[in-house]
């Protein structure tokens, strides 16, 4: 995706995200992230955004230092934290779009320290966000279908990874993923301990089949596997599912 359709996303499930936010309620539970209210979600999404728009003004700046993110306020309650919560995501679209994709930022990939990251990183995290919080206000509606493309990728392709410890229960075993509204196809595999993830056409122990919403919402936990079409190895699903923990 280009640094447009990923500010016009991050703008659109911004807004979208605040609408939810109030419709909700900031006391409601938010179904998806067990244990959480909308004020949590809000008070993760501010800290969130603020802290990849101070990592984005130093890189612009001339330095690749970590930051740190901030600590929450606690001041920032109710209709306050709402509004905060806005605020923040349109500082962050101002300055995610004064640099360009190749400014050399701060990250936590060990393959890509560039400001390309992080436009591609809020984006994604901002929609699933969204989704989050329209959970709350019992009106969930699917992710962008060419964002949620985006989205398989980024985290079999950049998470995974960091993730490899996790699937030791799952065993060895393939996974293919499959989207039906789009093209993008992934095939998960794990041989004698050793992962590789391949965007191709071809057969697993088991695969699945979806939209590129309810791929990318699965691999995120926020929707089960009951959601889509599973052929084959049903198990082995769930615990590859189970591994995808960040």
């Amino acid at each position: 995706m280009e640094l447009q359709q990923y500010l016009d996303q991050l703008t659109q499930n911004s807004e979208r995200l605040g609408d939810a936010a109030e419709a909700a309620g900031v006391d409601a539970p938010v179904p998806s992230c067990p244990g959480w209210t909308v004020t949590d979600l809000l008070d993760h999404c501010v800290r969130g955004d603020n802290w990849a728009r101070a990592i984005v003004e130093q890189g612009k700046a001339g330095s690749t230092d970590r930051v740190l993110p901030d600590d929450s306020d606690p001041s920032l309650r109710g209709d306050a934290l709402v509004a905060a919560f806005r605020a923040s995501a349109q500082a962050l679209v101002v300055a995610l779009g004064s640099v360009t994709p190749d400014t050399p930022v701060w990250t936590f990939s060990p393959t890509n320290r560039t400001a390309a990251f992080w436009q591609r990183r809020r984006a994604q995290e901002t929609a699933v966000h969204r989704y989050d919080a329209e959970l709350a206000a019992k009106t969930p509606t699917p992710i962008d279908a060419a964002l949620a493309v985006d989205g398989i990728d980024e985290i079999l392709t950049v998470f995974l990874p960091r993730l490899a410890d996790n699937f030791g229960p799952m065993g060895d075993g393939t996974v293919h993923l499959h989207c039906t509204d789009v093209d993008g196809e992934w095939l998960f595999a794990r041989r004698d301990g050793e992962i590789s993830v391949t965007a191709e056409h071809a057969k697993g122990d088991v695969a699945a089949r979806g939209s590129a919403s309810d791929l990318l919402l699965f691999l995120w936990h926020r929707v089960p596997a009951s959601h889509l079409e599973v052929f084959g190895d049903a198990d082995l699903l769930e615990r590859f599912g189970e591994g995808m923990r960040v």
